[in-house]
Parts: C-alpha cells; sequence; structure tokens
C-alpha cells in the first residue's frame, strides 16, 4: 500500500508543467552508457545533446556485439535523431542494423498528432506517445511509447517499485526505480516490454536500465557532463 501511495504522489508530480519537458535537461551535453549481457561488458549507448537556439537535436548511437569464443554472433549498430523546438517535440529519425537486418523509423507532427513511418508501423498515434529512448523521463507518464527501433506502438503499464540506493563505478545515486510493462499480455515473448528503469531523485537523470531476455542486460551510466 505505502508503493502504491508513493506511485500516485511520484506521477502526479510528474504532471507538473515545470518538471515534465526536455528544459530538465538544459544542463546535459552528453550521456554515455555501458551496455553489459550477462554482467560482460558488450557495447555502448551514447547521446548528443546539441543546441542552436530554440532548436534541441538528440543525436544517439548504440553498437554492441555477442561473441563467443572469438566468433561474432550478433551484431547491433543504431543511430537516431530526436529534434525538439522551444523544447516541444518535432521529429525523429533512426536507422538500425540489427544482426544485418535493417529497421527504421521516420516520426513528424500534424495537427491531429504524430506521423510514424517505420519498419513495423506506419500511420499516426497520440501526441502523448512518447519515443522509447528512456533519457526523458516523461516516459513514465505515457500511455504508450513508440519503438525507436521499428515505430511499433507499444502500449505500457508503469509500476514505481520505490527509492533505491545506487553504486555504478565510483558513484551512488538516490534513484526512483520503476517497471515498464506491456499493457497487452496476450502478446508473445519477443515483443512483450518488460523493462526496469532507474532514474537520479533529484536530477532525473537516467542512470540504470534492466531487462531479461536471451540473457540478463544492463545499461548503466559511465560518463554524463
Amino acid at each position: 500500500m505505502k508503493n502504491i501511495i508513493l506511485s500516485i504522489i511520484i506521477l502526479f508530480a510528474f504532471s507538473y508543467p515545470a518538471i515534465s519537458h526536455v528544459e530538465h535537461y538544459d544542463d546535459y551535453n552528453y550521456l554515455e552508457y555501458e551496455l553489459f549481457r550477462n554482467n560482460k561488458s558488450i557495447g555502448y549507448h551514447k547521446y548528443d545533446f546539441i543546441r542552436k537556439g530554440d532548436t534541441l537535436r538528440v543525436i544517439s548511437e548504440v553498437q554492441f556485439k555477442i561473441t563467443k569464443l572469438g566468433v561474432d554472433l550478433y551484431k547491433y549498430y543504431a543511430q537516431s535523431e530526436e529534434v525538439y523546438k522551444k523544447h516541444k517535440f518535432f521529429s525523429f529519425t533512426s536507422q538500425t542494423n540489427q544482426n544485418k537486418k535493417q529497421k527504421y523509423v521516420n516520426i513528424s507532427i500534424n495537427d491531429k498528432g504524430l506521423v510514424v513511418d517505420g519498419s513495423s508501423f506506419k500511420g499516426e498515434t497520440s501526441k502523448n506517445n512518447i519515443i522509447g529512448t528512456w533519457w526523458n523521463h516523461e516516459i513514465i507518464k505515457a500511455k504508450a511509447q513508440i519503438s525507436a527501433i521499428s515505430g511499433r506502438i507499444i502500449e505500457q503499464k508503469v509500476t514505481f517499485i520505490g527509492k533505491e540506493k545506487l553504486t555504478i563505478g565510483e558513484k551512488t545515486f538516490n534513484t526512483l526505480h520503476f517497471n515498464f510493462k506491456s499493457s497487452d499480455e496476450s502478446l508473445p515473448e519477443s515483443k512483450r516490454l518488460n523493462t526496469d528503469i532507474w532514474y537520479d531523485e533529484n536530477t532525473m537523470l537516467w542512470v540504470k536500465a534492466a531487462f531479461d531476455k536471451t540473457g540478463y542486460w544492463e545499461y548503466r551510466i559511465k560518463t554524463y557532463k
């Protein structure tokens, strides 16, 4: 019951305009995460925040590979760009090479909402849906996220797990721990969302992600400035 009450308080707080938009991240220019599978470092995820006038461009690059006995079993590389104008979402593009399989997403806006052209979904969706890139804490109050790989619309249920102290490297964070699950439990396991995300309690910096899918995966914050 205590966690349920605290979840309501925290989610209500995030609906307050003063902290619900990307200006909350004005102090950050660069984020880098180390990616682990079964506690072995396999790659990275980097974000560059580039500002010019009232425009913010968030450039992302992800790369990892899974090897066994010196042989590459799986290779992944993705680049994306999120654009915000006057702190409001404007567009998103991504290109992904998922073990030699090409995927993409292009998202723009119109008077009705978001227009998605992706390798898994093409059509319009609500402007309240958010790109599933995790760095933006607004994702905790969205009813659905849009796959940054293929454009698939993922209806989600977000649960606040609790406050936790996390030590990553030499840094200790006071975090808020959330779990994201697909609302549609009839989805096949390969399509189902079940990811834990930790945000720093004071700055809302994304510090860790974890999920279990053909191994235990973690994103851990490495550099932020």
